[in-house]
């Protein structure tokens, strides 16, 4: 038996999934008006990291935080990166009832294949079943967070609107509303489809939002990334385009070759990750289906614990959820498997990391960049 644990389980919650030989193969199955702000179809940004492959000819609604507008930053970050998608955002009104009935008439007329929301957007977002979607930093207590960070009486926009409106006020009566607003989330948690639809990411870093346990409460699919309450480019690359591609993928039914790596080629003998771990890293999961492999001693169980938290301390969100638990490795069903021993008996190509042939991670780089994804 395979023991798969999930790093984004804590001590003392953890959640494990037992998983037979046969059912390895199973990963490779095969405001105040509703103007809105639409980046068409974009050239090819030399400054820019793109993948014009990803949410090609695909819509993606973007669903800004309190206070801002469809003139965010965010939505020409996101348009830069997917250079063949249609990004579309809207200017929410200020009212919490209002901005829901338009963001299901948008959801309605347009039908995104991806929904991303952030702050206050990704409350929203929770709320507009039926598509798939993320909630990075989701403020589902935002009454309390207007209470706790100033938001009270007179604000401005952080971004210009279509209307031209440039302040407005929160009042009590308002805060109630967002109150009554978010007493809405989490309605249809239970579904099965929702479960596999929705995705909450949070900052690790973030002083303004703390609602991950709430999340988790309700979806399984919530994961950290290394940043704070605004997304950055990085904290975006990083942490929200790897799920934006696990999303691509499940929809268009595209299968990566299998990459696993040893736990034995992540660390030195200090603790301390390889040097070029990190960028071999984020160059395979574009290209592969990515998973750590490590022991699973029985009589050390904080030994679980420490793999989980060292790997989202390492490698984040796009490790979240693959991380494999075995004594057994060379049981793997997969193409690949690097590793700093012996791999007798793993049906896979041995890329043996610290030999002659391979003794970096920067010349593991070079020998899968010559595969070209294969």
């Amino acid at each position: 038996m395979i023991l798969h644990l999930p790093f984004g389980e804590r001590t003392g919650r953890l959640r494990i999934t037992l998983l037979s030989l046969a059912g390895r193969s199973g990963i490779r199955k095969k405001c105040v008006s509703s103007r809105k702000q639409t980046l068409s179809k974009m050239e090819s940004n030399p400054y820019v990291k793109q993948y014009p492959d990803l949410m090609a000819g695909k819509k993606i609604l973007y669903v800004h935080g309190f206070g801002s507008s469809a003139r965010s930053g965010t939505v020409k970050r996101i348009q830069d990166t997917f250079p063949q998608a249609t990004v579309t955002a809207h200017d929410l009104p200020i009212h919490p009832q209002e901005a829901m009935d338009l963001l299901r008439r948008v959801c309605q007329e347009e039908q995104p294949h991806l929904i991303i929301g952030t702050s206050m957007g990704g409350m929203y977002t929770e709320m507009l079943y039926g598509y798939d979607r993320i909630c990075v930093n989701p403020a589902f207590q935002m009454a309390d967070t207007m209470h706790e960070h100033g938001m009270m009486g007179k604000q401005v926009f952080q971004n210009p609107r279509a209307d031209g409106i440039q302040e407005f006020i929160v009042t009590k009566a308002l805060v109630k509303e967002y109150r009554e607003m978010t007493e809405q989330c989490f309605a249809q948690a239970d579904s099965e489809e929702e479960q596999r639809r929705v995705w909450g990411l949070f900052g690790d870093e973030d002083p303004t939002v703390h609602t991950f346990d709430l999340f988790r409460q309700h979806y399984r699919q919530a994961a950290h990334f290394h940043g704070e309450h605004r997304m950055t480019d990085k904290s975006f690359m990083n942490g929200i385009v790897p799920v934006i591609r696990w999303i691509d993928d499940r929809q268009e039914g595209r299968e990566r070759p299998i990459v696993y790596i040893h736990w034995n080629a992540m660390r030195d003998s200090y603790g301390k990750a390889l040097s070029s771990l990190q960028k071999a890293f984020k160059f395979l999961i574009e290209y592969y289906q990515v998973y750590i492999v490590a022991p699973a001693p029985t009589n050390d169980h904080g030994f679980l614990t420490e793999v989980q938290l060292w790997t989202e301390d390492i490698l984040s969100t796009p490790a979240h959820d693959h991380i494999v638990f075995t004594n057994q490795p060379h049981l793997l069903y997969g193409d690949y498997m690097v590793s700093a021993s012996a791999m007798e008996g793993f049906m896979g190509t041995a890329v043996p990391l610290g030999s002659e042939e391979m003794k970096t991670w920067e010349e593991a780089i070079i020998y899968f960049e010559r595969l070209g994804g294969q």
